[in-house]
């Protein structure tokens, strides 16, 4: 069968995987399919095997979090078709607490996508050959894109000349906070105000 567009692609996925497909969708050109967990592997193997397919690019694995949600992670892969020139997408919903199976067997590519996704939200895939942060330093706490996430984290790092060596401390604000003035600059602020005033007294004094 020659796939011509991407309707004819979504037919022709659907028609393979309809009970492993909870919804498929077209927008801006490219078909969104939102399926289980427990479905990724088989699926993401048919779509980089079967001739109608072929999508043999693993783009990027994109994580979200939503921590008001009983399901609060997902996780959505982007493949490419050079061969058709489509695009396809593969959204999962999940608990925090899930394990989502590797796609390394598949893409190798993914090895280091999951790696960076386990790095900033701390979502584990099993069966992965190497699964530890990527881009935070050794004993970092915490997974920098959860919502729940400090913004200025939870330790900050610099070299003490004392010890010779880099160290962690918890992060403090150097600098005590300061009131702002916000009058106009043409009426001038209101300390400048106040110690004209107190020159203008002792001149007349």
């Amino acid at each position: 069968m020659f796939i011509k567009d991407i309707q004819e692609l979504e037919k022709a996925v659907n028609s393979e995987l309809a009970s492993k497909i909870k919804k498929s969708t077209i927008s801006f050109n490219e078909i969104m399919l939102e399926l289980d967990v427990e479905n990724l592997f088989s699926i993401v193997q048919f779509l980089k095997s079967n001739d109608n397919c072929k999508f043999k690019q693993l783009i990027d694995i994109a994580g979200v979090d939503f921590p008001e949600r009983d399901k609060r992670f997902r996780l959505i892969y982007l493949l490419l078709s050079h061969e058709k020139n489509l695009r396809i997408k593969l959204c999962i919903d999940f608990e925090s607490s899930k394990s989502i199976p590797s796609i390394v067997k598949i893409f190798p590519s993914a090895n280091w996508m999951e790696r960076e996704v386990f790095d900033m939200y701390g979502i584990k895939f099993t069966n992965h050959p190497d699964l530890r942060r990527i881009l935070t330093d050794y004993g970092f706490k915490g997974h920098p894109l959860r919502k729940d996430f400090p913004l200025t984290g939870f330790n900050e790092v610099r070299y003490s000349e004392k010890e010779k060596k880099v160290i962690y401390e918890p992060v403090k604000l150097e600098q005590n906070y300061r009131n702002f003035d916000f009058e106009s600059p043409w009426e001038g602020t209101k300390y400048l105000k106040e110690i004209k005033k107190k020159s203008n007294n002792e001149k007349k004094e």
